[in-house]
């Protein structure tokens, strides 16, 4: 006969943790959550250059080994913004995906819902930019390390065509997540420098762009359209394997 465990006598539910040890992950999720929140309010106000993980440390109350322990640097900060930044996102456009099919509305809803979500950091954008756009740069989207959140950013994208009731060319569905992704990109620089009131500006870049985007799609399953398609992902192609360090 097996030999049963002793009879758990917390009252918890078989194989799961511990109330002591429940209590210790929810501190670690906790500090680290200040420590990430103390962080961001500090490059808002401080700017990036100008802060230091020791001043997020003491402004945060922890020891600056604890705070070395949650985040190995100020660029793994960042990259804790940037995927948070991306679940925020992710949460407020969800609805519009489950209930459209529209490709237009679609798109519309994500790019619009990006930057409600981004603008309280609009400020700290403007002065994160200052780095970011710096091609060797960790803080780069386009970086080794911002990777992760790429992908899923892209991946929703492609989320966005699937879902749509849009047909998309064979030849053209595999990288139109990508070239979404990198439209609204462009679309978050010019966020960046956009000091209309509200945004306004933003807004409406995305309403024109995204009509814009939508016909050129439909265009794409014309016939006489295929010779370009085809040539532009050619060269899209081209321009991606000369990025990647082995061509260079």
């Amino acid at each position: 006969m097996t030999e049963q465990p002793p009879p758990d006598k917390s009252g918890a539910e078989p194989g799961a943790a511990s109330p002591a040890k429940a209590a210790k992950a929810r501190t670690a999720a906790e500090t680290r959550q200040l420590i990430l929140e103390t962080a961001l309010r500090l490059f808002r106000e401080r700017g990036y250059e100008g802060t230091t993980m020791r001043g997020i440390a003491a402004e945060a109350g922890v020891s600056l080994g604890n705070a070395y322990y949650y985040f190995k640097s100020k660029e793994h900060l960042i990259q804790a913004y940037y995927g948070r930044s991306h679940d925020e996102h992710l949460a407020a456009c969800v609805e519009a995906l489950e209930s459209e099919r529209d490709l237009k509305r679609r798109l519309l809803a994500v790019c619009r819902t990006k930057i409600e979500t981004a603008r309280p950091y609009h400020r700290f954008a403007g002065q994160l930019f200052k780095t970011a756009a710096d091609p060797a740069s960790p803080l780069s989207p386009f970086s080794a390390e911002s990777m992760p959140v790429r992908r899923e950013a892209t991946e929703l994208m492609a989320v966005v065509v699937e879902g749509s009731a849009t047909r998309v060319p064979g030849e053209l569905s595999g990288e139109l997540p990508n070239l979404l992704w990198l439209y609204l990109m462009a679309i978050i620089l010019f966020w960046i420098h956009d000091d209309s009131l509200g945004c306004a500006r933003t807004y409406k870049l995305i309403d024109r762009t995204v009509e814009i985007i939508v016909r050129l799609i439909n265009l794409s399953s014309l016939t006489l359209m295929r010779p370009l398609v085809r040539g532009a992902l050619e060269l899209t192609s081209e321009l991606r394997q000369l990025s990647t360090p082995e061509a260079r």
